[in-house]
């Protein structure tokens, strides 16, 4: 039998990651499972014009995202967007590589299944910017869950 008590969904609060957060909490809702959602900031490296030197952000704009995106994480689930749970929910704002600090977050809070959003980019877009989804798929530990905005949907409205 599958038994999922712990169920991690990443945030960008993109169209494709509200999606994700429905399949997350419709999931968690019929297995009684922890709903984790976790949005990583993403490094940011002002690059110079000299080839190998690079100047981060300053701490306050950081500190100022990071705040942000604890404010928008802390109104997720929304019954506004038809994703309100009763499940413990638990949300952390983490700085990092996005698909590495998924991958560590699932390994370290023992994760059972990841439900994550892909944008669904493909051709030079896909090849420029890499894909987090694809990412975490062949690296997680555990079973993922990818779900397109558009498309067929499993979830009631």
């Amino acid at each position: 039998m599958i038994r999922l008590d712990r169920i991690l969904v990443p945030v960008d609060f993109s169209e494709c990651s509200t999606s994700a957060q429905k399949y997350g909490v419709a999931l968690a809702e019929r297995f009684g499972a922890e709903i984790h959602l976790i949005h990583v900031l993403q490094d940011l490296v002002a690059l110079s014009p000299e080839p190998g030197l690079t100047f981060p952000p300053p701490g306050e704009y950081l500190q100022e995202l990071k705040e942000s995106a604890d404010r928008s994480l802390a109104r997720l689930p929304s019954a506004d967007d038809g994703n309100a749970t009763e499940q413990p929910i638990v949300r952390e704002v983490i700085h990092g590589t996005p698909f590495l600090e998924i991958i560590r977050y699932a390994k370290t809070h023992d994760i059972d299944l990841i439900v994550l959003g892909t944008h669904g980019r493909g051709g030079l877009a896909h090849a420029l910017l890499g894909s987090v989804a694809e990412k975490v798929v062949r690296k997680a530990g555990c079973p993922v869950l990818t779900i397109r905005p558009e498309g067929h949907q499993f979830v009631m409205p």
